[in-house]
């Protein structure tokens, strides 16, 4: 468990995700829940979002994902429990 009582999840959203604000909706999104964690780009053009919280509102941002913002055309989502992983402080988007 994290340190903040919250499991974390890693999800690699894939598709087209990148150049498209895909990072910053998914941090006003995972503000409007109230989960900390990340959204990174990784070299092979999908996004890695990492979300730590309550688990209905990590299932909220799951299905948020699977949409992304109006510009994205998500094809896949794959996430994992990361009960290892220590929540951050808040959501960034480095």
């Amino acid at each position: 468990m994290s340190t903040h009582g919250n499991t974390c999840q890693r999800c690699v959203v894939r598709g087209h995700v990148q150049g498209v604000f895909f990072r910053t909706s998914a941090s006003d999104q995972a503000d409007r829940l109230g989960l900390t964690g990340h959204a990174r780009n990784r070299d092979d053009g999908s996004v890695e979002v990492l979300i730590c919280g309550p688990e209905a509102a990590r299932d909220e941002m799951v299905s948020w994902l699977w949409k992304g913002p109006s510009g994205a055309r998500v094809e896949d989502v794959r996430c994992e429990l990361r009960d290892g992983d220590v929540a951050p402080a808040r959501f960034s988007t480095g």
